[in-house]
């Protein structure tokens, strides 16, 4: 009976055996399979999954996967091949012969000479490039891919092809080259309208303001945006990217209250792991805040993982509130290579306005009457004549609405009227009306989102393609969190 126990204990660990883990190169030839399908079907979805597939495997690429893989799946000697390989660095000894045993396994007799299994490796290698820091061969790599992509036709390209126009816009930023590529990405854009290819021209669209806004050609890009045409999106990152640039051309054009409604809306719908985006709609949307006069709630500086990138904005904000003149000054100078980083040195000379305005309604509130004199030196203006310069200031911010209160040009003084019910206003109502409108907005967007079945209402389908669509819907489920996460 004891050994008959001793035997039982030896025999339990081989039963739990779990099953090998699949290389990244099986991956990589599962994913391969999946294109291949899809471009025989026709089935774009297919293809966007293969996509999604292969960034989530960006980090385990290596040369020797990548080059084992070329081997699979083009022609040794072809012309593909030799143009992809020479790009890789030469493995170790070792390394190629545990590649060779692989292949000579698994490698079949027939090769994929598909158009998207092609582009799908110049994809492979380009981001290997950049993640490798080999920024002039991804260059070269993404520049000769693109020529290739332009005499290719297809509608099942065009979701890799969009991801290549990205890497390829991306590797020449990264060099500095980015002026270089504009006249092409404005042919590509032709390109793909003439194609049909709308995620093509969504792409390729924003990567041509980002263009333009990258050497603060504010109205090219304005001029480009208002005569491109515009359809229903489909790639909920494109969308996001596209109202951020908005946004930041509405704001140097003074249309801060549509720039504010573009910055949220792309803050709101970018995916949570993008955080380095949503921190820079952030910051661009507390400045337009600032300029419209409103004070950003303290909640939108204190979100998860945010809060030292928006300190310099946190206390910016504190110093408009206050109405400190002297304190906005200190903080525009402590934090002047921030905010030249972040674009936003100039947006910040146009707060100091507001600053001496929201100190002004201070001092309008606590006081009834104050001389012009105490006026200056309460908003520290560092002027030759602050009281002729706090005069003046008086003066625009009664015309203008911002204070209610009166000039006495005599004896020098500001008088203030008793502040009225707010309530007895129309304010309430336009701010609620303000409100509605979001929600219904909200409201209408979720209902445009939503997925249907094609063809539902044709065609009664048989038990087969019931489970056949339960399969894939279970698929799309799987995977919609992972479309979110990607590109950012």
């Amino acid at each position: 009976m004891t050994q008959d126990l001793e035997m039982k204990d030896r025999s339990t660990p081989s039963n739990s055996i779990s099953p090998p883990v699949p290389s990244t190169l099986q991956h990589l030839k599962e994913i391969a399979s999946l294109i291949e399908t899809g471009s025989y079907s026709k089935e774009v979805r297919r293809i966007a999954r293969a996509v999604r597939l292969t960034i989530a495997l960006r980090k385990k690429l290596t040369a020797s996967v990548i080059s084992s893989f070329l081997d699979h799946v083009l022609t040794p000697g072809s012309e593909p091949h030799a143009k992809l390989s020479a790009y890789l660095p030469k493995e170790d000894d070792h390394e190629m012969e545990v590649d060779a045993a692989t292949s000579a396994i698994q490698t079949p007799t027939t090769k994929h000479l598909l158009p998207e299994i092609e582009i799908f490796c110049n994809l492979l290698v380009l981001l290997f490039l950049i993640d490798q820091k080999k920024y002039n061969e991804a260059k070269a790599c993404s520049s000769a891919s693109v020529a290739w992509l332009k005499n290719v036709n297809r509608r099942t390209v065009d979701v890799i092809a969009s991801r290549l126009f990205f890497y390829y816009s991306y590797s020449h930023e990264l060099t500095g080259d980015l002026a270089e590529i504009r006249g092409n990405l404005l042919a590509l854009h032709r390109i793909a309208t003439l194609r049909h290819d709308e995620l093509g021209q969504e792409t390729l669209l924003n990567l041509l303001l980002r263009n333009y806004l990258h050497y603060n050609l504010y109205d090219q890009a304005e001029k480009l945006r208002s005569k491109a045409p515009r359809f229903e999106a489909h790639s909920n990152q494109q969308f996001c990217r596209y109202l951020f640039y908005l946004g930041k051309i509405r704001t140097i054009q003074l249309e801060y209250t549509d720039a504010k409604e573009s910055l949220l809306q792309a803050a709101r719908k970018a995916p949570v792991a993008a955080r380095g985006f949503r921190i820079q709609c952030n910051k661009w949307a507390i400045i337009v805040r600032l300029l419209l006069g409103e004070i950003p709630e303290r909640t939108v500086f204190m979100q998860k993982g945010m809060e030292k990138a928006l300190r310099p904005y946190f206390e910016l904000t504190n110093a408009v509130r206050i109405g400190d003149l002297e304190l906005f000054r200190n903080i525009a100078d402590k934090f002047a290579t921030t905010f030249s980083a972040d674009g936003t040195h100039n947006l910040i000379v146009r707060l100091r306005h507001n600053v001496i305005r929201t100190g002004l309604r201070n001092i309008s509130i606590s006081y009834s009457r104050i001389s012009l004199a105490d006026v200056a030196k309460k908003l520290r203006l560092d002027s030759p004549n602050p009281v002729a310069d706090a005069e003046s200031i008086v003066s625009k911010a009664i015309r203008d609405g911002a204070i209610d209160a009166t000039l006495d040009h005599a004896n020098g003084w500001m008088v203030s009227k008793e502040t009225g019910d707010i309530y007895s206003t129309n304010e309430p109502q336009l701010a609620f009306n303000s409100r509605i409108a979001f929600c219904l907005n909200m409201h209408n967007e979720a209902v445009r989102a939503l997925r249907f079945p094609p063809n539902t209402h044709k065609e009664k389908e048989s038990a087969e393609k019931r489970r056949e669509r339960q399969q894939q819907e279970q698929e799309l489920a799987k995977h919609i969190a992972e479309e979110d996460d990607d590109d950012f």
